[in-house]
């Protein structure tokens, strides 16, 4: 068995949950002090943050000689729940694949980028190799939002798995709470009531029209278009009584050149407009949380560098793609990383059956180490 296999049968065994997604489960704290142990036994310098207590991330680094560029891999250590998978901590290997909770997302890449890693210092580089095992990416992101305070790379790469093939953007997000006034009277006084529910409904309708426009209208190359939906809604208090207010909650997923400010303005706009049309409608609109889209121009040369390596182990040119999802690339591209995703093959990301195909494992390793001994030479 290679050495990155047995890494991943290893920590796939860890429980470390997410506790906001898990309430009592345990976290990151077990696999971060394996991982600590792992890097300090290979003559790492490791750095152990851990501003939120119990939810600690594990840098790494392999310092250069100098006068190289430094690389980051960064890859999360927690998961999603454990339910409905009562074997989830014991990795079995069937048919070239290992299936266990994290397998694939993404304990895989955190293997495969410790591997390399180790393999890299050993060739004495000019310049750093970096490795991130951050906390928290399944629910706030709290380990690569606290990396960034404390160090920096001339690039990274995200292990995040992405079928071997290389993720240059990916789309962000804005959450809005649009609240709607209305006047409470008993449902047999329409005379004095104003229906907060049935002027939502105005609202609803055009917001399903703006959807429509912005899919109909793609502006990225690689993700289309940005796009909009109800997510919750909530209002009234009993069958006979006219609705004082009606809250609904709003998600615009975005893409590169949309920000929350210009998301909040075309909401404001159907505000204004159903407000001069109709008297009775008042309505507030906030802004709840906000993460940018993500983009890395295919010109960079970590880009190019990962591209050739890809090429020389497989065979073939990977495909460049977008994905809809947010990601901490855009936490790293944020602070002047410029970053992307590249990662294993595999299914079941949060599923019952989630499992990593281990030759992409094995070669998403080579093709790490190889990236880093040109990129850092």
């Amino acid at each position: 068995m290679s050495e990155v296999i047995k890494l991943l049968e290893q920590i796939v065994h860890i429980n470390s949950v997410n506790p906001d997604l898990v309430p009592g489960a345990p976290g990151e704290g077990e696999i971060a002090g394996f991982i600590e142990v792992w890097l300090k036994e290979r003559g790492f310098e490791t750095h152990r943050l851990e501003a939120t207590k119990g939810r600690p991330t594990v840098v790494g680094v392999a310092k250069g000689t100098g006068g190289g560029k430094s690389l980051m891999f960064n890859g999360h250590t927690d998961t999603v729940t454990l339910e409905g998978i009562p074997d989830g901590l014991n990795p079995t290997i069937q048919d070239g694949k290992l299936y266990g909770r994290g397998a694939y997302d993404m304990k895989s890449g955190v293997a495969a980028m410790l591997v390399a890693a180790a393999r890299a210092k050993a060739l004495n580089l000019r310049g750093d190799v970096l490795v991130a095992c951050v906390a928290d990416e399944e629910y706030g992101s709290l380990g690569s939002f606290e990396l960034v305070e404390h160090f920096r790379a001339d690039a990274a790469i995200i292990t995040e798995p992405s079928e071997l093939e290389m993720t240059l953007a990916h789309k962000g997000f804005v959450w809005l709470e649009l609240t709607i006034q209305g006047r409470a009277a008993h449902g047999s006084r329409p005379d004095l009531g104003v229906d907060a529910i049935v002027k939502a409904g105005k609202v609803l309708v055009e917001l399903e029209k703006l959807d429509r426009r912005l899919q109909e209208n793609p502006t990225h190359p690689l993700l289309g278009s940005g796009s909009l939906h109800a997510s919750l809604i909530s209002g009234g208090q009993e069958l006979s009584s006219y609705p004082a207010k009606c809250t609904v909650w709003l998600e615009r997923r975005t893409v590169p050149g949309e920000t929350p400010e210009i998301v909040e303005a075309q909401i404001q706009a159907i505000l204004d407009e159903i407000t001069a049309s109709d008297p009775d409608f008042k309505a507030t609109l906030r802004r709840d949380l906000a993460r940018v889209p993500h983009q890395i121009s295919h010109s960079e040369s970590i880009v190019q560098i990962l591209r050739e390596q890809v090429a020389r182990v497989l065979g073939v040119v990977p495909r460049i793609k977008g994905e809809p999802f947010w990601t901490d690339c855009a936490v790293l591209s944020e602070v002047g990383i410029p970053s992307f995703l590249f990662g294993v093959k595999g299914a079941g990301a949060h599923a019952a059956a989630e499992w990593v195909d281990l030759a992409s494992l094995e070669r998403l390793s080579e093709i790490l180490y190889q990236t880093a001994k040109e990129f850092c030479a």
